[in-house]
């Protein structure tokens, strides 16, 4: 592998300590640990997300479960989280590999300036070459600023340090399209294109001692190939395979570049026929070709057919990138900053904002929740009630502005894909990003469905003429990023 790469690697804690008896796993550690090395040596730069604080701690208290209090669990989690750390410098001392314990809330990040602290910090690491250790920071984490589980965490730290791949560690080899434990004839999910056509048997609720489960991954991997990166599910016990699998990974992209420039000639001309013919755009030249799971049909064409096959990886299940990335402030945007309301905004004032003009009041249709101004908000379309008053906007929207038309499909993260509206729209909203407000709820209920010229009247004063400005909203992917993942049924 000679490309450098930058790979997250997710543990949870039942890959940590044991589950019964709480004493740390040092196989599986160790393991880990070499693992990382040797992707050190090849010159990749690796971070590791662990979780296992309050596991450790139960240890080192001799206590046989998790407690219910809170407050005992964040001081397990300082008890333990000294511990734990201290074994990882252990391990990784062995080697001279100096390693860095970053522990974070997502009030750390809330801030667009701490964000970038914590970005920054993390290049400045991974330069150094040392291996950063991750972890939420439950000794001050409370439900309204955690991360809800370390797969998310980890998908937003692959994201800040714009990683190539996630490793997401489990139980399981991969995903299946039903309970293997139960069910024989499960099959193997080797390949996923496009997330939001996925089934798959999601019946793991995790440990008795970690937070997340084979639901939270998914939800984990929608969130990072958002960001454009590689994911994958495979067996924390046997960590060696990461090497395996990234070999294999990047020997398909290679395989699947060289068949695109070896045929980048027929296929530019051919795209210029159907061009020529149908008047559609035609396909990327650069677009690697669709990757099939090995339990489909094999009578389907696939370009990937005439492709070389590499060695067989281990049992994992991989999910595709997304095409066209969310980077940067708008990956903070969408996942960085937890939503303080709702602001729902008519199917004209979403076709303006996707062709890059900021939110005026004329397309605000109501608001939902208290908020102060430049906090955090959902954006949901609905369609306008007969009875409401609309005031023409004195903006032009472009007539090439794509319509209001959301695909029901998509979902990231936190924000959902369908969000219950106020009973009196006609119909259920669709959510489609997140905006930072430069207005208060209060006063966006004043001023919304005027002219921009009218909020001085409304308002007695006038901070600005948008709701937000076109730089402070992100969008969630209203396309899919890839055709053609069939459904598999659970």
């Amino acid at each position: 592998m000679k490309k450098h790469l930058t790979i997250v690697i997710k543990l949870g804690t039942s890959s940590i300590v044991d589950e019964k008896t709480h004493e740390p796993l040092l196989s599986t550690l160790s393991t880990i640990v070499e693992t990382a090395i040797s992707l050190h040596k090849d010159g990749h730069r690796v971070v590791l997300v662990s979780s296992g604080a309050i596991g450790v701690g139960l240890r080192r208290m001799d206590l046989d479960r998790r407690p219910k209090h809170l407050p005992k669990v964040q001081a397990l989690a300082a008890i333990g989280q000294c511990r734990l750390m201290s074994l990882w410098d252990q391990l990784f001392g062995h080697m001279r590999q100096p390693v860095a314990q970053i522990l974070l809330t997502r009030n750390d990040i809330a801030d667009r300036t701490q964000y970038l602290n914590a970005q920054n910090t993390f290049i400045e690491l991974l330069n150094m070459r040392v291996i950063p250790i991750v972890n939420e920071n439950d000794t001050l984490a409370v439900t309204e600023i955690k991360f809800g589980d370390n797969d998310t965490l980890s998908a937003i730290t692959a994201g800040m340090v714009q990683a190539d791949y996630l490793f997401l560690m489990t139980d399981v080899d991969c995903l299946y399209d039903k309970n293997p434990r139960t069910n024989p004839d499960a099959k193997a999910i080797e390949v996923v294109e496009d997330i939001s056509e996925l089934e798959a048997d999601v019946s793991s609720a995790g440990s008795a001692l970690g937070t997340g489960g084979m639901s939270t991954k998914i939800v984990a991997a929608r969130l990072a190939t958002s960001a454009g990166v590689t994911t994958v599910i495979t067996r924390s016990s046997k960590p060696g395979n990461i090497s395996a699998i990234i070999r294999y990974a990047e020997a398909q992209k290679a395989a699947a570049q060289n068949f695109d420039n070896n045929n980048s000639n027929s296929a530019n001309s051919s795209a210029r026929n159907s061009l020529s013919a149908s008047q559609e755009l035609p396909v990327r030249a650069d677009r690697s070709p669709t990757i099939h799971a090995p339990d489909k049909s094999p009578s389907k064409s696939s370009s990937t057919s005439h492709l070389p096959t590499p060695t067989t990886p281990p049992l994992h299940t991989r999910f595709l990138p997304d095409l066209h990335p969310i980077r940067d402030r708008y990956f903070w945007l969408l996942h960085g900053l937890a939503p303080h309301g709702t602001v729902y905004i008519d199917g004209g004032a979403y076709a303006a904002l996707a062709s890059k003009a900021g939110l005026l009041p004329v397309g605000v249709v109501d608001v939902e929740g208290s908020f102060a101004q430049q906090e955090c908000v959902r954006i949901v379309v609905v369609k306008r009630p007969s009875n409401t008053p609309t005031i023409t906007s004195t903006t032009t929207v472009p007539s090439s502005a794509p319509t209001a038309t959301i695909d029901t499909n998509n979902t990231a993260d936190t924000p959902t894909s369908t969000t219950a509206s106020p009973t009196h729209f006609p119909t259920p909203g669709q959510e489609v990003g997140r905006m930072l407000v430069n207005y208060s709820a209060t006063e966006i209920r004043r001023i919304r469905g005027l002219r921009s010229a009218d909020i001085r009247d409304a308002l007695g004063y006038a901070d600005s003429e948008y709701v937000a400005l076109r730089e402070n909203i992100a969008f969630l992917r209203v396309e899919r990023s890839r055709p053609g993942t069939p459904s598999l049924t659970a």
